[in-house]
């Protein structure tokens, strides 16, 4: 799979929130976009493809042979300005290797069941690997040279001294840095190793089928049945999920109990102390934040979710809600598909009314065929932006059903593009942003949609419906991702011990949700093994709790927008623009907000519980 900067996780999340009592039935035969790829490449066959698969291996050996060696005497020498030509010289490969692996990837993910296309996509990463493996010594090398020297020349020497803040980040993996032929080795094998794991594991879910009422179904569409109003539609598809998933359970388990174990592997060598370390130190996030953030979170459950849920099982006139029914909609919740077009003007009239260029920006997503949102057999699940390279464009894919929540999903995914384009100017190596701060621009543009929608909504039924799918969708974020975080904790520490038994996993998976979710949702046969399906916690371990991270920043972010009189959104155009230059304290700072601070969950938390409140006096109004 593409290496995206989300992967959304193709669950049953909530509905996401869209009002309107009487909207007409969309058309869903109206063509949905496809991207076209040709901005990368015209196709697998391309001769600009083939040349620059050639190119980029004889660049690589090229470089090593210029450079390997020589990074200190350059660095002693700083007036010559070696260092700044080295490292633009391996920004330019870098980048021409991220365009070749963008385009593998995406063309994967468009059908992830072609034989044609995963060998491409087999070979191209075979291929990268290979070069890359000729570039390896370049930051290995330059983290061995004295701070001292590397201070001085990043003084003296202009165009190493752009890199700054790359260089400056860099350091920080000094620690944790192998010798050379190790480090060779732990990348050559990747190939063979976790990547072979994460593409068996994305082959493997693609082909599953589940049946539901004699029909056989893919991922999305069964999960899709979740969110029917029809309660018996969402426990055949809980069933059908559980049955085919227990079926599969052997292979999901092996891959679990591999992944986890390669990653102890790597964390041991490199001598990390806590299992989540390296996610922290890759996401340049301390950890005494994260755990701030998820002390908060899990101290917040029975105010948030066990009191949110206990109120939804009373609205649809139960005692406990049976785990199939957590996403049912709500009775005043409009049942008509939403239509693209809807959908399009529904996000970029919110975009806009918050600043024209933001909506400028994603409008080129549907001008440009920068997206892909129709399902189709062997497409990858869920949804993600995908950066590519700054010399091209971001990509976005989505499977969209018309769905309320694939309207919030599609304002999710063009924060993620819009953040992608502006930080585009600071290059292949700065323009990336760690995903802590990169769900930031994401949940914002939910948030905009949603607020702008709701502001418009004053049917009393209809603005219970939006606030409760909003409620739900936070709930989702925050209090759901930091249960998975806890969850993949307890999964990876027992994995140091040996095995886990399929069971043993489902024991763990069912006492976090337990948690998490509270007494007024009964967790039935089954559920054990909706663990497996979970992407995140085979291709990023740890990633999940970016989500919460950025929901959180969010909601205060949010607030401090609402109370601003001018000058917003220049500075949230500046803080999307610095793209990986700047660490998360020095981007919050012109906002006056400290992620470090613990009082900083808690503003976050108390948005959910105002809108939980607001929810508990509209039923009493009712009453």
């Amino acid at each position: 799979m593409p290496s995206a900067v989300d992967a959304r996780t193709p669950s049953p999340t909530p509905l996401r929130g869209l009002a309107g009592g009487a909207i007409a039935p969309a058309d869903m035969s109206a063509d949905l976009p496809e991207w076209n790829l040709a901005d990368l490449y015209a196709g697998m066959d391309a001769p600009e493809l083939e040349r620059d698969l050639g190119g980029v291996a004889a660049e690589a050996l090229a470089f090593e042979s210029a450079w390997k060696g020589r990074l200190e005497e350059a660095a002693r020498n700083p007036a010559s300005g070696d260092l700044g030509r080295a490292l633009q010289h391996y920004e330019t490969i870098e980048e021409l290797m991220g365009r070749i692996g963008s385009y593998a990837g995406l063309l994967y993910a468009g059908d992830t069941s072609d034989p044609v296309r995963a060998k491409f996509y087999g070979d191209v990463q075979q291929k990268l690997t290979d070069a890359s493996a000729h570039l390896l010594f370049f930051t290995l090398e330059l983290n061995r040279i004295d701070d001292a020297l590397i201070d001085a020349a990043l003084n003296a020497d202009p165009a190493f001294g752009r890199y700054r803040p790359w260089v400056v980040d860099l350091r920080q993996d000094k620690p944790y840095q192998l010798e050379d032929r190790v480090e060779q080795l732990f990348h050559e094998k990747s190939i063979t190793g976790r990547a072979a794991w994460n593409r068996l594991f994305d082959e493997t879910m693609t082909a599953l089928r589940f049946e539901v009422d004699g029909e056989s179904l893919a991922l999305e569409p069964t999960l899709n049945g979740l969110q029917d109003p029809d309660p018996t539609v969402r426990r055949r598809s809980a069933e059908a999920l559980a049955r085919t998933f227990g079926d599969n359970l052997r292979t999901f388990t092996l891959i679990t109990n591999t992944l986890a174990k390669d990653k102890e592997i790597s964390d041991r060598w490199r001598g990390f102390a806590d299992i989540a370390d390296s996610r922290h130190l890759a996401n340049r996030v301390e950890r005494e934040v994260v755990d701030a953030l998820a002390a908060a979170v899990t101290a917040a459950y029975p105010r948030l979710s066990h009191r949110y849920y206990a109120m939804k099982a009373r609205w649809l006139g139960m005692e406990t809600m049976n785990h199939w029914d957590r996403n049912a909609p709500l009775p005043e919740t409009p049942q008509a598909k939403i239509g693209w077009n809807e959908a399009r003007e529904t996000v970029l009239s919110a975009y806009g009314r918050f600043d024209p260029r933001m909506a400028e920006i994603a409008g080129r997503f549907f001008e440009r065929s920068w997206i892909d949102a129709p399902v189709r057999p062997g497409k990858a699940p869920g949804a993600f932006a995908h950066p590519t390279v700054p010399s091209v464009h971001p990509y976005v894919l989505l499977n969209y059903q018309g769905r309320p929540r694939d309207v919030m999903t599609l304002a999710h995914e063009l924060g993620h593009g819009v953040h992608q384009v502006l930080a585009g100017p600071q290059g292949a190596l700065m323009a990336s942003t760690p995903l802590t701060l990169a769900e930031t621009a994401s949940v914002f543009g939910e948030m905009l949609t949603f607020r702008s929608l709701l502001d418009a909504t004053t049917e009393p039924g209809e603005r219970k419906a939006m606030l409760a799918q909003k409620v739900e969708d936070m709930i989702n974020t925050v209090v759901r991702q930091i249960a998975f975080y806890e969850f993949e904790r307890k999964v990876h520490t027992e994995r140091r011990d040996g095995e886990l038994t399929a069971g043993r996993i489902g024991e763990l998976w069912l006492s976090v949700q337990s948690e998490s979710l509270g007494p007024a949702i009964a967790l039935r046969e089954g559920y054990e093994t909706f663990w497996a399906y979970i992407p995140h916690f085979i291709h990023s371990p740890f990633y999940v709790y970016a989500y919460a991270f950025g929901d959180c920043l969010v909601n205060s972010l949010y607030a401090v927008y609402r109370q601003a009189e001018t000058g917003f959104q220049d500075k949230y155009f500046a803080m999307l623009e610095a793209g990986g230059t700047k660490h998360h304290s020095e981007l919050l700072a012109p906002f006056g907000l400290d992620a470090s601070d613990p009082a900083f969950w808690g503003k976050g938390l108390s948005l959910i519980e105002s809108l939980i409140d607001e929810l508990e006096a509209m039923d009493r109004q009712a009453g």
